[in-house]
C-alpha cells in the first residue's frame, strides 16, 4: 500500500487536487472517500469528474438523497455514491453496487463506504479528508492496489 499526504487551503485547491489524482484513478477502480460531514468529499469528486470530462464541477452535487449519481465521460462512467443513509448490508445489496464495481469501464467513488467491511476489503483507493480549519484540509490517499 502506498500513502500520499496533501494539504489544501480552499475548496478550489481540493478540486484541483481531485483533478491531479485522477491519473491514479483510471477505471476500473473502487474509491472510498472518508471524512466528516462537510469535510470536502463531494468537492474532491468535482475535480475527479471534471478531469475525466464526465461532468463540470458545477454539475457535481452530493448524492445524499438520490444515493447514486452517474456522470458519463466519452469512454467511461463515473459513479458518485453516498451511503450515509444506508444502514444495513441488505439495504446496500439493493443498490446493485457489485455490477457497477465489476464493470471495467467504471470509476466508482463511494462516500461513507467505511460503514461496510465488504467495501473496505474491495477498495482500490481510499481518500481520507480531515478538516484542519475552516478551509484547510489534510488529504491522505491510500493506494491499495
Amino acid at each position: 500500500m502506498t500513502t500520499q499526504e496533501f494539504t489544501t487551503n480552499s475548496a478550489d485547491e481540493t478540486v484541483e487536487l481531485g483533478r491531479r489524482l485522477a491519473s491514479d484513478l483510471r477505471p476500473p477502480k473502487l474509491v472510498l472517500l472518508r471524512g466528516d460531514l462537510g469535510a470536502g468529499k463531494t468537492t474532491m469528486v468535482k475535480g475527479i469528474a471534471e478531469a475525466f470530462h464526465a461532468a463540470a464541477q458545477d454539475d457535481v452535487t452530493s448524492p445524499t438523497f438520490t444515493l447514486i449519481h452517474e456522470y458519463r465521460a466519452p469512454e467511461m462512467s463515473v459513479y458518485h455514491i453516498d451511503l450515509y443513509r444506508i444502514d444495513t448490508p441488505r439495504e446496500l445489496e439493493t443498490l446493485g453496487l457489485d455490477e457497477l464495481i465489476n464493470d471495467e469501464r467504471n470509476l466508482v467513488l463511494i462516500e461513507w463506504g467505511e460503514k461496510f467491511p465488504k467495501l473496505l476489503k474491495e477498495r482500490d483507493v481510499e481518500i481520507a479528508i480531515d478538516r484542519l480549519g475552516p478551509e484547510q484540509r489534510k488529504i491522505t490517499v491510500f493506494l491499495a492496489r
